[in-house]
């Protein structure tokens, strides 16, 4: 038993060289596909955002007083779909 421990222990560098690969060649990919995907992000974040504003506008026209709610989760969620992709930009950079 604790000879096979041994030779285990011994191959388990060999199969993380070919890991290392192919997260080097992940990442590579990634880095390719990451600015067309970053303008797809920002573009759903500003349709999503005009519909959020329009939902907001609509609500405050027809006198509704707890709108607080929903212009703090429109204004967050903006927030998040602007930083986020600027954020993992850093990563691939």
């Amino acid at each position: 038993m604790l000879t096979m421990i041994v030779l285990f222990s011994a191959t388990i560098p060999f199969f993380a060289q070919g890991g290392a690969t192919a997260l080097t060649d992940a990442a590579t990919e990634i880095q390719t596909y990451w600015d067309p995907i970053k303008l797809i992000i920002q573009a759903i974040g500003g349709v999503v955002g005009l519909i959020g504003g329009i939902r907001i506008y609509n609500k405050w026209q027809n006198g509704d007083q707890d709108i607080n709610k929903e212009l703090v989760g429109w204004g967050g969620s903006a927030l998040f779909l602007i930083i986020v992709p600027q954020f993992v930009s850093s990563f691939f950079s």
